[in-house]
């Protein structure tokens, strides 16, 4: 059964940082490429960034460029998102999501899904 469990979320306040962790059981990541993506309340989910199964990265081209960075642990099967300079406008559900398809900024290509972890930025 192939799960994937996202954590780190909660309530900062702008210009924080905050490091999302994604823990994958059921496969392997060096065997899956691991996005993240983002809901906001009435808006679609989009794009964070994305971890491919070789090891190499896809940043956000939108809102988030230049603020994250996406890593790995092979040993604990375990994504991570490190988030900076965080503004009222990053609240949203963080969803972690695994796929083979190399179409990575696409959500629908995307197989197994988390649950998501509530980030809220806000004084």
């Amino acid at each position: 059964q192939v799960q994937l469990v996202e954590s780190g979320g909660g309530l900062v306040q702008p210009g924080d940082s905050l490091s999302l962790s994604c823990a994958v059981s059921g496969l392997s990541i060096r065997q899956y490429n691991v996005g993240w993506f983002r809901q906001a309340p009435g808006k679609e989910r989009e794009f964070v960034a994305a971890m491919r199964m070789s090891g190499s990265r896809m940043d956000s081209v939108g809102a988030m460029r230049g603020r994250l960075t996406i890593s790995r642990d092979n040993a604990k099967n375990t994504v991570y998102l490190q988030m900076n300079s965080l503004k009222p406008e990053d609240t949203a559900a963080y969803y972690c999501a695994a796929t083979k398809n190399v179409m990575v900024t696409d959500a629908n290509y995307y197989t197994y899904w988390g649950q998501g972890t509530q980030v809220t930025v806000s004084s």
